[in-house]
């Protein structure tokens, strides 16, 4: 094990893991959005945006992130649309993620009950105020397993992002062994990059979910 290789590239692994985690979060944000509005128009079977939004989660849930990329990157340039590196990652993490937030949040709104909604619709509450004050907590606390499983699923995601050139963390351990042939160090730092990344969050997640189980939520 080269020591002295770890520690003359460790900093570009500390900045390709910004760039992982500055995607990431973007991704993320931009897909519990659209997850958000995708589950709301299903819930309440808003009849041609229900068909649209049905056809984009099975679209999206049943094609790999890396051939999206590809269209992205290689065949919207054909149609005169050209995006960085970094807008077709960020754009295609939100596209995947946000089929799977939708399902996420729809397990949720299913699980409060209709009684709830008729009470509040009764005690005068508008259908936007019961949305805010009776389904969404309810449907996000019930939400959060499935949430923190598809956060840590679409960070994952993140490492076929070097398929559209860019420097992220694969692109960055691939470049270092075509270059100098170390393998097992750069891969190495590879999963230590990952684990520094994804270990926090399982853990945070984790102690949400016991606490939101203790407080009686999504029982």
């Amino acid at each position: 094990m080269d020591l002295e290789f770890i520690n003359q590239y460790t900093p570009l692994y500390i900045e390709a893991s910004l760039l992982t985690i500055r995607i990431a979060v973007f991704g993320i944000v931009g897909s519990m959005i659209l997850g958000l509005l995708c589950s709301l128009i299903r819930y309440y079977k808003i009849p041609v945006l229900q068909r649209i939004f049905g056809i984009y989660i099975e679209l999206s849930r049943n094609t790999p992130l890396l051939i999206q990329l590809f269209f992205l990157y290689f065949g919207l340039p054909r149609a005169g649309i050209v995006l960085s590196s970094e807008t077709c990652a960020t754009v295609g993490l939100i596209f995947l993620g946000g089929s799977y937030m939708s399902e996420a949040f729809r397990s949720g709104l299913e699980s409060v009950s209709e009684s709830q909604i008729e009470a509040g619709l009764s005690l005068g509450l508008t259908k936007v105020q019961v949305i805010r004050y009776i389904l969404l907590p309810q449907a996000i606390s019930v939400s959060v397993p499935a949430f923190a499983a598809n956060v840590i699923f679409m960070i994952k995601e993140t490492s076929v992002f070097s398929a559209v050139a860019l420097a992220d963390l694969m692109y960055l351990a691939k470049d270092l062994i075509g270059l100098y042939y170390k393998t097992n160090e750069a891969l190495l730092m590879l999963v230590i990059a990952y684990l520094i990344i994804l270990l926090p969050l399982s853990i945070i997640f984790t102690i949400i979910e016991r606490k939101l189980r203790y407080a009686g939520f999504g029982n």
